[in-house]
């Protein structure tokens, strides 16, 4: 009889560990979302990428444009390579490879003003997406969301989340 009040006991007491572990794991709510589906959806992003095949066309063209001036300074080289002198050869040489330089150079440039530019265009609209995700996380009661799109946490209620690193630091001796 002693071993079956004991049982009992230990039942209860595990049937009431799980409801409060049940109770507190309900307490804390979190979210997720893909980010990347999200900025898809926004018409603001249609915008952005209109602006930045744009800034590609323009850009495009005068890169079209430089390297026909380089295809044609190349082949007038070639064509009259047996009747130049010297001077005149080294010389349109000296300039079909400043050329190819130049053309390296803007394509290279071309490439990173246009990552600068979409970044700048888009900020306002990863802003304005970071705004409602914050807002409806907390009408949610949400404790923290997570992006599928990086596995990055893109909201965090602060007052219902432990910051570990001072206590890591602590366990490893770090001051």
């Amino acid at each position: 009889m002693k071993t079956t009040k004991k049982l009992t006991i230990l039942l209860a007491s595990a049937a009431a560990f799980l409801l409060i572990g049940t109770g507190s794991a309900h307490a804390q709510k979190f979210g997720y979302l893909n980010s990347q589906e999200l900025l898809s959806a926004m018409p603001e992003t249609d915008s952005v990428q209109q602006k930045v095949m744009d800034l590609g066309k323009e850009l495009e063209e005068q890169f079209t444009a430089m390297r026909n001036e380089y295809t044609t300074k190349a082949q007038d080289l070639a064509n009259n390579l047996s009747s130049m002198s010297e001077t005149v050869r080294k010389q349109k040489e000296k300039d079909i490879f400043d050329l190819q330089t130049r053309l390296e150079e803007f394509q290279q440039s071309a490439q990173q003003e246009i990552q600068t530019k979409q970044m700048e265009w888009l900020k306002p609209v990863i802003e304005k997406a970071q705004g409602a995700i914050a807002k409806v996380a907390k009408e949610q009661g949400l404790t923290a969301v997570f992006d599928l799109s990086s596995n990055a946490l893109v909201y965090q209620n602060e007052a219902q989340m432990v910051n570990m690193l001072p206590l890591v630091k602590q366990s490893l001796g770090i001051k």
